[in-house]
């Protein structure tokens, strides 16, 4: 019986550490599948005009293949939602996990759990229908498709992650934290912002850099609503582009071979990094508050 036993842990850990393994060795190779199609546009363009050029039109003759709007259309689009985001999500975490009451808890965990769960081509369909008119009329803009609008609704979509993520990491605190804290006559304010905080924190940083990779790396209901105007962007109510929406809305009408075709295979590169050093940066903030 115990030599069965041995045999079955050692098999589970071998498929751990086999699954472990695979999960690298596919990252690798959607790197290098990535890598081996986006380099050969430096055939056409110099990596300095590439990351820095200011104008994207792939099918013009010459091309210009400039990427710098869609990167900063990224990330003032992500930076909008995070600032959106983030607040909303921890002080949610807060009022589930330590203030609501119980039956109110579990509605909101439920409800909680259905946001995650509303496909994003939806988010951007009711973007299109309510939020798009409403932010035109009520901000009296030319239009209502822009940076502000996409930045709300990956808010939106960034929130289910961020709480629900927020919330293990404050249930996870020890109670005995909580209960000496109120011994010492520490209010239930005073607890929540000096104490549980700061013994949850780990966790709430992990819940927001993986709200920041949701957002950054989305793309339909971006390519919905924010106007795909491929710009400098000079503020959040004037129409963006994004890396994603770009790759999606125009790889299907890229010429196989062309400058056009490894422009946007070089743009998933550029994705792959930012996304790897939003990673980096989690995990070095984790490591950060754990050391604390």
């Amino acid at each position: 019986m115990a030599n069965l036993r041995k045999v079955k842990e050692f098999i589970i850990e071998r498929l751990i550490f086999a699954s472990g393994i695979a999960s690298v060795v596919f990252v690798a190779l959607i790197f290098i599948f990535l890598l081996t199609e986006g380099i050969s546009v430096l055939r056409h363009v110099s990596l300095a005009s590439f990351i820095g050029g200011q104008f994207w039109y792939p099918i013009s003759d010459p091309p210009k293949l400039g990427i710098l709007p869609l990167i900063l259309g990224s990330l003032l689009v992500t930076a909008g939602a995070i600032t959106m985001a983030v607040p909303l999500g921890i002080a949610a975490a807060f009022y589930i996990a330590e203030v609501a009451p119980a039956k109110l808890r579990n509605i909101l965990k439920s409800g909680v759990e259905i946001l995650s769960a509303i496909p994003s081509v939806v988010l951007g369909f009711l973007g299109i229908a309510i939020l798009v008119p409403f932010l035109k009329h009520f901000l009296r803009l030319p239009t209502g498709l822009t940076a502000l609008a996409g930045s709300i609704m990956l808010a939106f979509m960034a929130l289910p992650t961020i709480i629900s993520i927020s919330e293990d990491a404050i249930n996870a605190v020890p109670r005995e934290y909580k209960e000496g804290a109120v011994a010492l006559g520490a209010t239930h304010w005073q607890t929540l912002t000096r104490v549980i905080i700061h013994g949850a924190l780990p966790g709430i940083i992990a819940a927001s850099m993986l709200g920041i990779g949701r957002v950054f790396g989305e793309t339909m209901a971006v390519m919905m609503v924010t106007g795909n105007a491929a710009v400098i962007p000079t503020g959040l109510l004037q129409p963006v582009r994004t890396l994603t929406a770009t790759i999606a809305a125009e790889m299907g009408e890229a010429a196989k071979g062309s400058p056009h075709y490894f422009a946007l295979f070089a743009i998933g590169i550029v994705l792959f990094v930012i996304s790897f050093l939003i990673n980096l940066t989690a995990d070095m903030l984790l490591h950060r508050g754990k050391n604390r």
